[in-house]
């Protein structure tokens, strides 16, 4: 679903390698009895987590969902390990663990079929054993969640659902289809989009899972909630944006969302990425003023 210029992706890789040195990328797997299976991930570690002065310390927790076609090296392969070195090497986000699970083409849902329950494994899982691996936050003011597509679907979804878990997201170019295709454009979209939502796609299914059905019940008024999407967005997900927008508006859930000149590709998340990543960064900071996090940063 992610649309990436294989030019960009080697300027940013080259770029890249000199800093890694600076932080590092752990990858491993979780054991999932509702996934069935085991779940790769990978955590992008700051700087200072492996120094001795630090040995001790918490880090607040950014998860940050891949989009469809992607996996857990996304944080390796898309260039975005090189543009949180150089946001914190430019002082415009403070220090924050960065995980990315593999999500593959589970829409973060529980499928229809019941084979896999990624939203279990998420929320009943995964959190509690990156919470026992790293040194981060196991406190809603310390964790957050952001994504890129069908991870901006996911993490929308999480964050309204699951409120008291989060304490803010933030989505790109997010999987939002208020409205599904007619059915002889749903079967190619089912093929599309995989076996999630049902094979072949269940509409009703899709509709019960969407962000906007906890968009138009949560009481998440103290989440923090940031996204955008581009205005030529090659799968017209801008509509869909909108609509959450407006949805929130009537509810008056305060948010931040903006239409952006670009397509749904990584020329548009890595214009747009810096924006959640400081968004993200401000507010560990503020419920954590003593902490190495964040300078003022970006002002929208």
């Amino acid at each position: 679903m992610i649309k990436i210029r294989a030019s960009v992706i080697i300027f940013l890789l080259c770029f890249a390698l000199p800093s890694f040195a600076q932080s590092r990328v752990e990858c491993g797997s979780v054991k999932s009895t509702y996934a069935g299976r085991s779940v790769g991930y990978c955590a992008l570690l700051p700087p200072s987590y492996d120094q001795t002065a630090s040995a001790t310390k918490t880090y607040p927790v950014l998860y940050m969902l891949h989009g469809l076609g992607q996996d857990s090296q996304a944080l390796i392969n898309d260039g975005i390990w090189s543009l949180v070195e150089d946001l914190q090497g430019q002082g415009n986000i403070g220090e924050f663990v960065i995980i990315t699970p593999n999500g593959d083409r589970s829409f973060y849902i529980n499928s229809k079929n019941g084979r896999v329950k990624y939203e279990d494994f998420f929320i009943r899982e995964f959190l509690a054993a990156m919470e026992h691996k790293f040194r981060i936050s196991h406190s809603r003011s310390g964790r957050a969640i952001s994504g890129i597509s069908m991870g901006g679907y996911g993490a929308l979804r999480f964050a309204l659902k699951y409120p008291q878990l989060f304490s803010s997201v933030s989505a790109h170019s997010a999987a939002l289809m208020e409205i599904l295709p007619k059915a002889s454009s749903a079967v190619g979209l089912g093929n599309f989009i995989g076996p999630a939502f049902g094979a072949p796609l269940d509409t009703d299914y899709w509709k019960a899972n969407s962000p906007f059905v906890y968009a138009r019940t949560t009481q998440a008024s103290a989440l923090k909630i940031y996204f955008d999407c581009g205005d030529h967005d090659d799968y017209g997900f801008e509509a869909g944006a909108e609509s959450l927008h407006n949805l929130l508006l009537a509810r008056k859930i305060p948010h931040e969302f903006h239409i952006y000149p670009g397509g749904h590709d990584w020329e548009y998340f890595s214009q747009h990425l810096p924006a959640s990543l400081e968004f993200h960064s401000k507010i560990f900071a503020s419920a954590n003023p003593s902490s190495a996090a964040a300078p003022a940063g970006r002002k929208h």
